[in-house]
C-alpha cells in the first residue's frame, strides 16, 4: 500500500508536490556535532550524550563555508550555530568570534547549562552587537520544562540565563508548542515568568521568544501542493529551505554536507552535497516535517 510522503514529485493522490528553490542564502546554520550534555524527549535530532551521528565539525570546515557565502556573495547576512549543545564543542568560539569578524548577524541555539557556563571567560571576551544567544526552555514552570529535559535541568539553566543577563549579552529564549497551549497564552505566561526573573526580554517579541510547531512524526499531516501555495495564501519564498542551509558532518565521513533543512539531517534525500553554491536547487516537500512545520505550522529556525 502506498503512503504519504514516498514520491518525492508527487503526492498520493498524483498532484503535483510543491517545491520551493532558493535564490540566496540569508542563513547559514552549522550543526556543531550531535553530542549534547542532555537527552530531551522529543528532541528533533535526537541529541543525547552518545548520539555522534554528526561529527564535530572543525573550525577550517566551519571557516570554508563561509568563506565561500562571501566569495560567492550568496546573500548571506546570518550565520546560526546548533547542535547538540554547540559549547561542547571545542572550537565553537573561534567559530562564533570568525563569524562576527565577518561581519554576520550570530546565532547560538544553547541549553545554557554547563558547557556555556564552562566557557563564561572566553565567552565573554567576544561578546558583540551582533551576536545573540539563544537558550532552549520548554516551558516556563520547573517541573513541565524537567519532564522534557530531565531531573536538575531547570535551575542550571537559569543559572546561565540569569548570567547572559547580568552581562548584557544579546539573548533570546526558544519554546515548543506542547502542551496544549495557544501561542497567545504561552506568551501571556512567558511575560509573567520574564518580569518575575527580572530580564531583559519582550514575551511578545516573535525574536525575543520563539515559539515551535511540535513536530510528531507519527500524526497525519497532509502534503503539499503546488496548489497549496495559493489556496493558504502562502508565498514559497518564506519556507525556510527557500534561504538557509545548514551543514553538518555525519559520522564517518571525509567532508561536511550541505543540507536543505535544520531539521533533516539524516534524510539523504536532503542532502544536496559539499558545496553552498551547488545547493541552489528544487527542494521537494517531501516530508512531514515540511508540512507540519515550516508550511502549516509557520515556524522557522532563524
Amino acid at each position: 500500500m502506498e503512503k504519504k510522503f514516498n514520491n518525492p514529485l508527487q503526492t498520493l493522490d498524483g498532484s503535483d508536490r510543491a517545491f520551493v528553490e532558493a535564490k540566496k542564502l540569508s542563513t547559514i546554520w552549522f550543526n556543531t556535532g550531535t553530542l549534547c550534555n542532555i537527552a530531551c524527549k522529543n528532541c528533533y535530532i535526537e541529541s543525547s550524550p552518545t548520539n555522534d551521528r554528526l561529527s564535530y565539525l572543525s573550525f577550517a570546515e566551519v571557516k570554508q563555508f563561509i568563506d565561500e557565502a562571501i566569495e560567492k556573495k550568496l546573500g548571506t547576512h546570518e550565520i546560526g550555530f546548533t547542535g547538540g549543545e554547540p559549547f561542547m564543542n571545542k572550537e565553537v568560539l573561534t567559530m562564533i568570534d570568525y563569524s562576527l569578524s565577518k561581519g554576520f548577524k550570530t546565532l547560538v541555539l544553547t541549553n545554557a547549562m554547563k558547557p556555556m557556563l564552562n566557557r563564561k571567560e572566553a565567552l565573554l571576551k567576544i561578546n558583540h552587537p551582533n551576536l545573540t544567544i539563544r537558550v532552549s526552555i520548554d516551558h516556563y514552570e520547573k517541573e513541565k520544562h524537567e519532564k522534557i529535559r530531565g531531573q536538575n535541568t531547570y535551575d542550571v539553566m537559569m543559572q546561565g540565563l540569569q548570567w547572559l543577563n547580568k552581562n548584557q549579552f544579546n539573548y533570546a529564549l526558544a519554546t515548543r508548542l506542547l502542551w496544549d497551549e495557544d501561542e497567545d497564552h504561552v506568551r501571556k505566561n512567558f511575560n509573567n515568568f520574564i518580569k518575575a526573573n527580572h530580564l531583559q526580554l519582550d514575551a511578545y517579541s516573535k525574536k525575543q521568544l520563539v515559539t515551535f510547531a511540535e513536530m510528531d512524526e507519527k500524526q497525519d499531516t497532509p502534503e503539499i501542493t503546488t496548489a497549496c501555495w495559493k489556496i493558504l495564501n502562502k508565498n514559497p519564498d518564506e519556507i525556510m529551505c527557500s534561504s538557509s542551509r545548514m551543514i553538518v558532518k555525519k559520522k564517518n565521513n571525509v567532508k561536511p554536507s550541505v543540507i536543505a533543512c535544520t531539521l533533516l539531517p539524516y534524510d539523504q534525500s536532503f542532502d544536496l552535497g559539499d558545496s553552498l553554491a551547488g545547493s541552489l536547487k528544487k527542494i521537494y516537500l517531501n516530508h512531514p516535517h515540511c508540512s507540519k512545520f515550516c508550511v502549516l505550522g509557520g515556524s522557522s529556525c532563524s
